[in-house]
C-alpha cells in the first residue's frame, strides 16, 4: 500500500490481484480509512486427485487500517478499481490562514 500527499489530496493506492471488486470493503469512520475483503480460493473438491507442487498464492480475509489527518472531507471520497489496483482520493479541507490584525496601544 502506497499512501502519499500533496495540498489538494490524499492518495491511496494498494494492490490487489485476484480481488473481484465486490469482495472489497472500503470504511471511513473518524478519519480510520479501513481496506477489507476476501479473496476466493480457485481450489475445488472436484481434483482432490491433483497435488499441488507448489502453491505460493494466498486465499481469505484481508484488512488494513491506516490512520488519517483532521483536515479530510470525509464525504468527498472516491475509490476506483482497475486492473488490481485500487485508487482512493482523499480530498482535504482548505485550511484558512489566521488572520493578523494589528491592535493600536492608546
Amino acid at each position: 500500500m502506497d499512501v502519499n500527499e500533496d495540498s489538494q489530496a490524499i492518495s491511496v493506492k494498494a494492490e490487489i490481484p485476484g480481488v473481484d471488486e465486490k469482495d472489497i470493503n472500503i470504511s471511513l469512520e473518524e478519519n480510520l480509512l479501513t481496506i477489507s475483503g476476501e479473496k476466493k480460493s480457485e481450489r475445488t473438491e472436484e481434483n482432490k486427485d491433483k497435488r499441488y507442487l507448489v502453491s505460493e498464492r494466498s486465499y481469505g480475509a484481508f484488512s488494513r487500517s491506516i490512520h488519517l489527518p483532521d483536515n479530510i472531507k470525509a464525504t468527498d471520497v472516491k475509490a476506483e478499481f482497475k486492473k488490481g489496483v485500487l485508487t482512493i482520493s482523499i480530498p482535504k479541507k482548505k485550511v484558512e490562514e489566521p488572520k493578523r490584525i494589528k491592535i493600536d496601544v492608546n
